[in-house]
C-alpha cells in the first residue's frame, strides 16, 4: 500500500488475506470445514484461557490476540463454502445482525420502552422468540451438541426440559455419582449459577492456591 492510497478496513483486509491465503498456502487451500473443526475448538478454549488466566481482568493483548486467532477461523470457514457458492462472511454477519435485531425487542423495537429491561426477564424473552423460530423442533434436546462438556450439555439441557414443563426431579442422595452430579446442575440452576464455570473457579482456586 503506497502512501497515497487509503487506509483499508481492518475486517475487509482480513477478508482479502484470507481469500489470498486460500488461492496462494497450499496447506490452507486444502482445508475443509470438517478439517478446519479442531482449530476452530482449540482457539475457543484458547480465548476461555485468556479470559480466565486474567484477574480480575483479563490481559488485554493476551485476550485481543486470542480473539483475533478465533475470527479468523470464522473468516476461514465462510471462504470455504463462499468458494462453494454457499455463502460468505457477509451472510454470516447479516445473518447474525438480523437474529439479533429481532431477538432484542427491548432494544431495537418501536416500542423498546415497553418491553420487559431486567436482564432475567429479557432472557425469558430472547428465550420465548427463539422457541417460537424454531417451533418446529418438538423434542427439548434438538440443537444442543452432544459434544458440549458434560455439565454445560447437562445445565443446557434441564434448562430446556424445564422451559417445556417437564422439570428435571434428581435424588441428590443416589448412590449413582451421575445422578448426584445431575443433582447439582439443577441446584445451580436454581440458585442462579453457572455449573460449568463454577467448577472451573473451584479448580482454578485450588490450583492458584497450592
Amino acid at each position: 500500500m503506497t502512501a497515497q492510497e487509503p487506509p483499508i478496513e481492518p475486517l475487509l483486509e482480513l477478508r482479502s488475506v484470507m481469500a489470498r491465503l486460500r488461492a496462494e498456502c497450499p496447506w490452507k487451500r486444502e482445508q475443509t470445514h470438517r478439517s478446519l473443526l479442531r482449530y476452530l475448538l482449540e482457539e475457543a478454549y484458547e480465548t476461555v484461557e485468556a479470559v480466565e488466566s486474567g484477574h480480575p481482568e483479563p490481559d488485554a493483548d493476551h485476550l485481543r490476540e486470542e480473539l483475533g486467532d478465533l475470527l479468523l477461523q470464522v473468516y476461514f470457514h465462510a471462504a470455504v463454502a463462499a468458494e462453494r457458492g454457499a455463502f460468505d462472511i457477509d451472510d454470516v454477519a447479516r445473518g447474525i445482525t438480523e437474529k439479533m435485531v429481532r431477538r432484542n425487542p427491548h432494544v431495537f423495537a418501536p416500542s423498546a420502552a415497553e418491553q420487559p429491561q431486567d436482564a432475567a426477564a429479557v432472557n425469558d424473552a430472547w428465550e420465548a422468540i427463539k422457541a417460537e423460530e424454531k417451533a418446529e423442533r418438538t423434542d427439548p434436546a434438538d440443537g444442543v451438541p452432544t459434544a458440549l462438556p458434560a455439565l454445560l450439555y447437562a445445565d443446557k439441557l434441564v434448562d430446556r426440559l424445564s422451559r417445556a414443563g417437564r422439570p428435571v426431579h434428581v435424588d441428590a442422595g443416589a448412590d449413582a455419582i451421575g445422578e448426584r452430579l445431575l443433582a447439582l446442575v439443577v441446584e445451580a440452576r436454581a440458585d442462579g449459577v453457572d455449573p460449568e464455570q463454577e467448577l472451573r473457579d473451584a479448580v482454578r482456586r485450588r490450583l492458584t492456591s497450592s
